[in-house]
């Protein structure tokens, strides 16, 4: 690329701004430009990864349209989009980066190929015979306009619907909410509607479900896209000098959906661009929704009177998941993708994923789309294997208190009786197990393991771990029950 070349976004030419007909033709110059390098880091990709793993995740990938330092990729499907993030987003940011300085981060979207590109094949040609084009201004601003059409706002995915998204206790709330919203726009006391909670626990799906539901009959325009790309867009239109176009179109819409608004925090020409957006909405009775980390009021770094007006109407939060609802979830998505997936393997996920929703869902994807790809059964054993990285970052020293626990939750027996003098087999059987496990995933000698189980003997944690190793050998079932408790205990 040319010394002094500054990436800018669609429609924009080299010194950002927007000036006749050549905003137009240096956009397409830069598109011409960032193919070659696409075409270069493509061939790259090819031979570290092999033809076959190519074509498989990321031969569909596209270019979308750039953002100053930032580049967007397009994939046709979330899942797609999710694999190619999580195996390649590392490796595709560095290659493009080595390509072209300028770019220092690498986005991936579900969404369609960058509009700026030359004509091909027929209309090449009709382009060629059309007659007089339209004044340089006229043909300039219709440009730009389908620019900022196509690049105002993320596409909403199909996948994430009302229908899709899993009910339980610590989300009922924010679901109904959400509903509500779609059913009855700008009801009162629910205009603006604030969803939030950790990560992955569902925010971005209800949004989703929200918008989709609101344009099915394709009366209600909607504008669904991150904090991040509503700052993006904000400036964009300052360099291209089109403010005033930013914002009747944003105020045009009948809702407007935020997402990860904790993102302009420390921001604040864009907090008060955002600040004058919404009252603009509200006032006009148009529905707005938005989401973050934290509640309105523990949002410090927001400016007061925004967090006031935030707060003003419908505040959910989505509380961390249950095992419960971790279990449905992973039962709905593995019933969807039509792969058998044993419930050991679901209850052993839910187990050991339990803070964000999404990574339980990619930790399924991953064992789905390994099943399909060699052909192979899912098992508890290809599980670790193919998930070993994620259960790695989930590792922790387990304690004889931890394993108690865990074995009385299996049995569904009180925690009071791994220490009691009870000798029902109900409750000596999983006495016993938990004996054993301990032996097995600690430090600890037998008498420290004695002490912990109502001060028994070491000889009874002897005999507890040769009855168990001896009905592991006859019982099948038995035995796959303590393996499943052992993977889910063990470092």
């Amino acid at each position: 690329m040319p010394e002094g070349y500054r990436l800018q976004g669609p429609g924009l030419n080299m010194t950002g701004e927007l000036s006749g007909y050549d905003a137009v033709a240096e956009a397409r110059s830069v598109r011409h430009v960032l193919d070659i390098h696409w075409s270069r880091i493509c061939s790259r990709l090819q031979t570290e990864v092999g033809e076959v793993e190519y074509r498989t995740w990321l031969k569909q990938i596209s270019i979308g349209p750039v953002d100053g330092d930032e580049i967007t990729l397009n994939l046709p499907t979330r899942f797609l989009r999710d694999w190619v993030r999580t195996q390649y987003g590392d490796r595709l940011s560095a290659l493009w980066n080595a390509e072209l300085p300028a770019i220092r981060r690498v986005e991936l979207q579900v969404g369609r190929p960058d509009p700026v590109a030359e004509p091909a094949g027929d209309e090449a040609g009709a382009a060629e015979a059309a007659p007089a084009a339209a004044p340089v201004e006229e043909r300039v601003a219709e440009a730009r306009g389908e620019l900022s059409r196509h690049d105002m706002a993320a596409p909403l995915d199909p996948r994430f619907t009302f229908d899709t998204f899993v009910v339980g206790k610590p989300n009922e709330f924010a679901y109904a909410c959400a509903r509500r919203v779609a059913e009855r726009p700008s009801s009162p006391g629910f205009n603006p509607l604030f969803l939030y909670g950790g990560v992955g626990l569902g925010k971005t799906h209800l949004m989703h479900a929200i918008g989709s539901e609101l344009t099915r009959g394709g009366q209600v325009s909607v504008a669904y896209m991150s904090a991040e790309k509503f700052m993006y867009r904000f400036i964009a239109a300052i360099r291209s000098q089109s403010t005033m176009e930013f914002k009747e179109q944003l105020r045009s819409v009948d809702v407007l959906m935020i997402d990860d608004l904790q993102f302009l925090i420390g921001k604040d020409n864009t907090q008060e661009e955002f600040f004058h957006t919404f009252n603009a909405l509200v006032d006009a009775g148009r529905q707005i929704v938005v989401s973050a980390d934290k509640s309105p009021s523990d949002l410090s770094g927001l400016e007061d009177r925004l967090r006031t007006r935030l707060g003003c109407g419908m505040v959910a939060d989505i509380h961390a998941t249950t095992f419960e609802l971790r279990i449905s979830i992973l039962e709905s998505k593995a019933a969807a993708s039509g792969v058998a997936v044993p419930a050991k393997v679901l209850e052993f996920l839910a187990h050991k994923i339990t803070s964000n929703v999404r990574e339980l869902e990619g930790a399924l994807n991953r064992l789905i789309a390994h099943a399909n790809l060699f052909g192979r059964p899912v098992t508890l054993e290809a599980t670790q294997d193919v998930l070993h990285d994620i259960l790695k970052a989930h590792d922790r020293r387990v304690t004889i208190e931890e394993i108690q626990r865990k074995v009385a939750e299996h049995w569904n027996i009180r925690l009071t009786d791994m220490s009691s003098a009870r000798r029902a087999r109900a409750v000596a059987r999983p006495r016993q197990v938990a004996m054993y496990l301990a032996k097995q995933l600690t430090s600890r000698s037998l008498p420290e393991i004695g002490r912990k189980f109502g001060n028994r003997d070491h000889t009874t944690v002897m005999h507890a771990v040769a009855r168990v190793t001896e009905l592991m050998e006859r019982d099948s079932a038995f035995a796959e029950d303590v393996e499943l408790l052992r993977r889910m205990l063990e470092s």
